[in-house]
């Protein structure tokens, strides 16, 4: 039997008297109000347990260190910070349960900040409201809190320099937004599911430091988190992650941090993890491991440092992600290879304009995506948008000249198979390519941000070979050089407006993208951002009508497929042409038709589409 001291908040001593001493019973030996004043001398076999607040355990903590007294915690209304991080059940009649029945205590460690006592978390700047996302929580009950926190993120914020130092370890200067400090993850609410291989009594602390590039990053971090159904394990992209026994945190400028719910600020920060320090009874949701890994951890990759670090400090925090110097020239000298006439470029060319021309002449859509993967067309194009974009003359026309001598070899090559090829009637494949419409600029747009962002992203690169099929630059250029071999001014304008809508398209979508990747800043990019888009509304026009078209042609078929003029049901429409309206039409019919009553039939069409109409005819009988 248990020999019991309750240590209580005197304000609360209704509760006390109905409740907890009635549980104890026998068992109780002592019962004190809680002062500063306290003095109580214990035997090996007493138990303390304590019915207090987060301050009055503060200041007990001490004592109960200094005597090596056996702790049994109750949640106490105020009692906040360290229910949480002790694990202790809210309800106050099934802790006491859990204490009464639980004999064996432990020793564990107690994170320390400048000589206080952390129980649950120490938040340093703007961290809490960023983690919110990704360690609350994600029942639709704390959705409106959510939304709070996401337009929390358009405040001023500013990211504070900060220098850490690790015991074995060179100092870290750089710059965050703010950072998380917790003890442990598996009892904390503030980084359960976040932090993974911790405990209690591992000796260990958790730093978890928060540096997002730009208020987008940030943004799009939250809309993720706030819509996620499922709780995630995972830190933020941009957040830091050091494991570790002790850490010191400075900065020019006084630090204001939070500790457990209260504000306050230091010049400096000393963090100390005072290894099994206390005597408790664990909390029924405490997770203690008996051989807790004692490694550290140090995932700081992410941080920035040096030239990234210094563009972050002293300003707001960027709307867009400005790229760094390094990642700028890096990708630039990329750029400037892709924007010269290689001879392997015009190979390239060559043979992807080659294998097009006969896969358009055999009607084979696996022989044209081969040749979309093939052609390197795509690389000078993304040139001359980050040239277009940063006002780069010497990029813009290294970029012209590879686009043209490419084109120029291509058309060659298409026009010389064109001649040597005896077919001369346009299929499925080559009409296809000459009747662009507003669809078109869609791709070519949506090509030319993920070109961008697969050339600024080492990491999808990958997914170059898919941007290369979906925009299909070289199918249109071989249908155009078949129309010029043909000598059909119909296809070579149409796929030749096809070719320029791909290209103006990417272009202007891949500066844009460039632009809100950080790679210049918007007085620069002004100028050119400008031209792009005059040059893509002016193409836009006749894409505009091809589209108004296409819709047309839709809804002929929709209001002329199996539609019943008598005994006779209309099938397989096509549209041969719009202006003037020529359709082809099956009549399915159970007897033959003579020449009135097609006509009548035409007639009939004409009243339901309410314009004149050339039909091509083709009577299919009904037998039984």
């Amino acid at each position: 039997m248990k020999s019991i001291v309750l240590l209580f908040d005197e304000k609360e001593i209704e509760q006390v008297e109905e409740v907890i001493v009635p549980a104890l019973q026998e068992q109780l030996k002592l019962k004190l109000p809680f002062n500063n004043d306290l003095i109580v001398e214990l035997g090996m076999e007493d138990f303390v347990l304590t019915y207090l607040s987060d301050d009055q355990l503060k200041e007990l903590l001490p004592i109960a260190m200094e005597n090596n007294w056996r702790l049994g915690l109750l949640p106490h209304p105020k009692m906040v910070q360290a229910r949480q991080g002790f694990g202790v059940e809210g309800k106050l009649k099934s802790s006491l349960e859990h204490l009464l029945a639980v004999e064996e205590s432990m020793d564990i460690d107690l994170l320390m900040a400048n000589g206080r006592p952390v129980f649950n978390s120490l938040v340093i700047g703007e961290s809490f409201s960023i983690m919110t996302g990704s360690i609350q929580e994600t029942a639709w009950g704390k959705f409106w809190e959510r939304i709070g926190y996401l337009f929390g993120f358009f405040r001023v914020l500013r990211a504070h320099l900060f220098t850490l130092e690790m015991k074995d370890r060179k100092p870290l200067n750089t710059a965050c937004l703010g950072m998380v400090i917790v003890q442990h993850g598996q009892s904390s609410l503030l980084s359960r599911r976040v932090l993974e291989d911790s405990y209690i009594n591992d000796g260990r602390m958790h730093v978890i430091a928060l540096a997002p590039r730009s208020i987008t990053g940030l943004l799009w971090f939250g809309i993720t988190s706030l819509f996620r159904l499922q709780k995630s394990n995972q830190l933020p992209p941009f957040a830091g992650h050091i494991k570790t026994g002790s850490i010191k945190i400075l900065s020019d400028e006084p630090i204001s941090y939070t500790l457990d719910g209260t504000l306050l600020s230091s010049q400096e920060l000393e963090l100390e993890v005072l290894p099994k320090v206390i005597r408790i009874v664990p909390g029924k949701y405490l997770s203690v491991e008996k051989t807790p890994s004692v490694k550290d951890v140090y995932k700081v990759e992410i941080l920035p440092r040096g030239e990234a670090r210094d563009e972050l400090v002293g300003r707001p925090l960027p709307f867009i992600n400005h790229a760094s110097t390094e990642e700028f020239k890096e990708l630039l000298t990329v750029l400037r290879a892709n924007a010269k006439a290689s001879s392997s470029f015009l190979v390239l060319m060559v043979l992807s304009t080659f294998i097009a021309t006969l896969g358009l002449f055999g009607n084979s859509s696996p022989v044209i995506i081969g040749a979309m993967i093939l052609a390197p067309l795509m690389a000078p194009i993304i040139s001359m948008a980050m040239g277009v974009l940063r006002q780069d003359r010497k990029l813009i026309v290294g970029s012209f000249q590879a686009i043209l001598w490419g084109m120029s070899f291509a058309y060659l090559c298409a026009v010389f198979i064109t001649w040597l090829t005896p077919l001369n009637i346009p299929n499925d494949e080559i009409m296809a390519r000459v009747r662009p419409n507003l669809l078109d600029l869609g791709v070519a747009v949506g090509s030319g941000v993920a070109g961008a962002y697969a050339h600024a992203k080492e990491e999808v690169a990958k997914t170059l070979a898919g941007v290369a099929i979906a925009v299909a630059l070289v199918p249109p250029l071989a249908v155009s050089g078949i129309g010029l071999g043909w000598g059909d001014w119909g296809i070579f304008s149409g796929a030749l407006l096809l070719l320029m809508t791909n290209l103006a398209g990417m272009v202007l979508a891949a500066a844009m993208a460039f632009l809100f990747l950080g790679f210049s800043p918007f007085r620069l990019a002004r100028k050119g951002i400008l031209y792009a888009l005059f040059i893509v509304g002016l193409i836009s026009m006749p894409l505009f009508f091809g589209f108004m078209d296409m819709v047309k042609e839709k809804a002929v078929i929709s209001e002329l497929n199996g539609h019943r003029i008598e005994n006779v049901i209309l099938r397989d429409i096509s549209v041969r042409q719009v202006r003037p309206l020529r359709l082809a039409i099956k009549l399915v019919s159970e007897e033959n038709l003579d020449q009135q009553q097609i006509l009548k039939i035409k007639e009939e069409i004409e009243s339901l589409l309410e314009e004149e109409v050339e039909l091509e005819v083709t009577v299919g009988l009904k037998i039984y």
